[in-house]
């Protein structure tokens, strides 16, 4: 309905379709309204995706097909459920669940001493998941920010493939590890693949995660890293804005799967809320020519990068690590932002 007749706004579907669902599939007044809120939040996620051109550039034949037909849902996806219908009893460590078979309460979870904490400052929605067998509850906690203060400089981070994150410090944070342990796992898989057994099968559902899990853990080691660093000493994050990356790089056959196993944009994301807990203040700059720019003298050319790790600026002659170089422009970039007032800051009183 949603697809057929171009109902993506809440409330003109909700007009259209809330009689027929209550009826046809025997639901609450609830749940139905849940039901319709999904698929409007599904539709608003497909058009932003669109936007940032995730699905290819307008007329693209992985667009036109995107777009060709409606948005699925599987048995597996997320069930968000408010208030109303699933309700929490820290207490007792217990929920309660609205099912279409009716209410199930008493259900116990299990978290840690600091989740249990946390918990105390839900707010809004949860998402029931559903992972290898077992379910998850992912809760939304609303913890106050505390105030942004003028940073004293800005520390420059450039996000990279060889090097996941180099500052404008010169500490340099080698993907090494991580690309070492991703070959390894892409080898166990083309080998458990070929064998198309049973206990091959059995061993490939195991590993299925654990390469993501991995990367997850490294990126929040990276990111409490720098803003430990930015908050100790009183400055602000300078990133790259990088959306749409992999749409306007070409890469040779043999670095796509490390291009497209790049998780930059969970990193960032790991800044940012990082950031916001510790007061930090965080600035996304325009990555164009941070790669050729002296940070020096400030002259571009692309002859100043030599080769991907050395910068021999062709003016002034300064020598860096081009990863440095492009992350002390960054610093510079996200300093000059945030004095001529383009990003996001606290008033003064």
């Amino acid at each position: 309905m949603a697809f057929a007749k171009d109902l993506k706004r809440r409330n003109v579907l909700q007009e259209a379709v809330y009689h027929r669902i209550k009826a046809d599939f025997d639901l609450g007044a609830q749940a139905a309204v849940r039901t319709v809120k999904k698929v409007c939040d599904a539709y608003a996620t497909f058009k932003a995706n669109l936007r940032a051109g995730n699905y290819g550039l307008e007329g693209s034949k992985r667009r036109i097909k995107a777009e060709s037909k409606p948005v699925r849902f599987r048995e597996t996806s997320a069930q968000p459920f408010d208030d109303r219908m699933l309700t929490w009893n820290l207490d007792t460590k217990m929920v309660s669940v609205w099912t279409v078979a009716g209410r199930l309460k008493g259900i116990p979870f299990v978290c840690s001493p600091e989740a249990m904490r946390l918990l105390a400052q839900r707010k809004g929605e949860s998402d029931l998941v559903m992972r290898d067998g077992m379910f998850f509850l992912l809760a939304t906690i609303d913890i106050p920010e505390p105030e942004v203060s003028g940073p004293d400089g800005f520390l420059g981070v450039d996000l990279g493939i060889v090097n996941i994150a180099t500052t404008s410090d010169g500490r340099i944070m080698s993907s090494r590890q991580v690309n070492r342990y991703r070959q390894r796992k892409r080898d166990l898989r083309g080998k458990l693949q070929k064998k198309r057994t049973k206990s091959a099968a059995r061993v490939l559902k195991r590993q299925r995660r654990k390469e993501a899990r991995y990367a997850t853990q490294r990126n929040h080691i990276i990111a409490r890293k720098l803003v430990h660093t930015a908050e100790r000493t009183s400055r602000g994050i300078g990133l790259e804005d990088l959306t749409g990356i992999r749409q306007r790089v070409t890469a040779r056959e043999d670095q796509r799967a490390r291009l497209h196993s790049w998780a930059f944009a969970q990193l960032g994301a790991f800044v940012e809320y990082k950031a916001k807990r510790a007061g930090v203040a965080v600035v996304h700059v325009d990555p164009r020519n941070t790669s050729r720019q002296c940070s020096e003298c400030w002259h571009t050319h692309r002859t100043n990068r030599v080769t991907r790790a050395r910068f021999v600026c062709r003016s002034c002659g300064i020598v860096l690590h081009a990863d440095h170089n492009g992350s002390r422009n960054i610093a510079h970039r996200a300093d000059a932002a945030w004095q001529r007032g383009a990003a996001n800051r606290p008033r003064t009183p």
